[in-house]
């Protein structure tokens, strides 16, 4: 597999769980963050975290803190671009994302979308899953790999104003790849934006 940087999403504002840190709020006796690493290192070769503001708030999980490139709190494809341009500067190929605030998600994630883009020859992919009340496979943006190639484009695209993960990605040949689960099975990508679905986490359990 080609040298692949993990990089988890931290840089949301949580404004629906009050502010904050969404990842360092406690699940199942941890950081939601802790498990959200644990699920994504073995997976690649290296890993950092995307988060603005005061990096020492972090300091407890040992990764490089990587902050947006660009002002003004852009979102994730922000994010996306910071990662990138680490991950080229410390010579790794592709970017894979991950949310801090989705404790759950398939632990074969990397691997498949790797292989379904090297498949495709895609610069990105991005997974998606079944959603049961829309009868529809969703996509689940921050869930990608990013060819670090992509970044130019990428930074362009911010500078001209656009924000949306699937606009940009549709554009540059991205493709989607889905993710089976077995029937009532929880979303593998369920995350964590409200204090109701961290209690619904709390009932979870995923392999």
């Amino acid at each position: 597999m080609s040298e692949i940087l993990g990089v988890i999403l931290a840089g949301g504002l949580a404004t629906r769980m009050g502010g904050g840190d969404k990842g360092l709020l406690e699940l199942h006796g941890r950081s939601i963050l802790s498990g959200v690493i644990e699920r994504l290192g073995p997976q690649v070769q290296a890993m950092a975290l995307n988060a603005n503001g005061d990096p020492t708030r972090f300091s407890d999980f040992d990764l490089p803190v990587i902050a947006d490139s660009k002002d003004g709190f852009l979102g994730p494809l922000a994010g996306v671009l910071a990662a990138m341009e680490f991950a080229q500067a410390s010579g790794y190929e592709w970017v894979a994302s991950v949310a801090a605030d989705t404790p759950f998600f398939p632990s074969d994630l990397v691997a498949t979308l790797h292989r379904t883009a090297a498949q495709a020859a895609a610069p990105v992919a991005l997974a998606a899953s079944y959603d049961r009340e829309c009868d529809a496979y969703m996509r689940h943006p921050t869930f990608g790999l990013w060819h670090v190639s992509l970044r130019d484009a990428l930074s362009d695209a911010l500078d001209e104003g656009i924000r949306k993960i699937v606009r940009w990605t549709d554009s540059v040949g991205g493709i989607e790849v889905r993710f089976e689960r077995p029937a009532h099975a929880p979303d593998p990508f369920f995350n964590v934006n409200t204090p109701d679905e961290l209690k619904l986490a709390e009932a979870m359990r995923v392999e």
